[in-house]
């Protein structure tokens, strides 16, 4: 069984050995997961550092990992962004969360003209959190290095602007002529995916993104669920890309191996 993953900061993992993890994270790994000394642990800053050791000591709300390898893994290519109509409910939730497993690297919330669920004021600064916190845990769980953004709410001018600058801009409409799985995926630069409500992007919204060079494309003969679209999308783009070349994602050997500490 592989060890348990928890979150520090960049600073904690630099301070040297052992490394003190606490806060909630601390509490988490002390109190409910009750780690005992002598457990392997890997711990990670969500942006390429990772640092395996063993536990040493443990305390009310924190725990001392002795590290025994470091590893910095690199952003990984292409850079793959889904701009997220609100959904209703949690579905929202749910779609981060698979977006995360499969390796999503940043979701923009986008307040679309048909969205039926509307954040605002303390409302939508609650449901941004939970978006967020639900892409920290879905990132530790799937044991990725590199954890996803969760950009802050964006209106249609905004997804256009950042369309702009994109290596492949993609507008998912059950109109397109062209499948998503035919379009040519960079090996590099950002690929962004936009997925529309459960009503549909508008017209006047497709226009102000395919105006910015954004391609319209379809997944296939069926329409799926706003929450489902961008999961399937994404798992297009990433099959055909160089980023699911390799196995699952792996921590360099055993904690217990020769340190090869790596610069940061």
């Amino acid at each position: 069984m592989s060890p348990p993953v928890f979150v520090a900061t960049t600073e904690q993992l630099a301070s040297g050995s052992p490394v003190v993890v606490d806060g909630a994270e601390g509490r988490h790994a002390a109190t409910v997961r009750r780690l005992r000394p002598g457990e392997e642990v890997v711990l990670t800053d969500g942006a390429g550092l990772a640092v395996g050791g063993v536990v040493t000591q443990v305390g009310r709300d924190e725990l001392s990992v002795a590290v025994r390898h470091r590893q910095v893994v690199p952003p990984p290519e292409p850079r793959l962004v889904v701009v997220q109509a609100l959904p209703k409910g949690d579905r929202g939730e749910r779609a981060v969360e698979v977006m995360t497993e499969i390796g999503v690297d940043e979701v923009v919330p986008w307040a679309a003209e048909r969205s039926v669920a509307v954040w605002r004021g303390e409302r939508g600064g609650k449901a941004l959190r939970r978006w967020r916190t639900t892409a920290r845990e879905a990132a530790k769980q799937s044991r990725r290095w590199w954890h996803p953004v969760v950009a802050d709410l964006a209106d249609t001018p905004e997804v256009a602007e950042r369309l702009r600058s994109a290596s492949l801009a993609v507008v998912l409409h059950e109109s397109a002529t062209a499948p998503l799985s035919d379009l040519p995926v960079p090996a590099a630069g950002e690929v962004v995916l936009v997925v529309g409500p459960e009503g549909g992007v508008s017209e006047a919204e497709l226009a102000a993104l395919t105006a910015v060079g954004a391609r319209p494309a379809h997944l296939g003969p069926t329409v799926l669920r706003t929450s489902t679209a961008g999961v399937v999308a994404a798992g297009i783009v990433l099959s055909r890309s160089r980023r699911w070349a390799s196995g699952t994602a792996s921590f360099g050997g055993s904690v217990g191996s020769t340190p090869t500490d790596s610069p940061r």
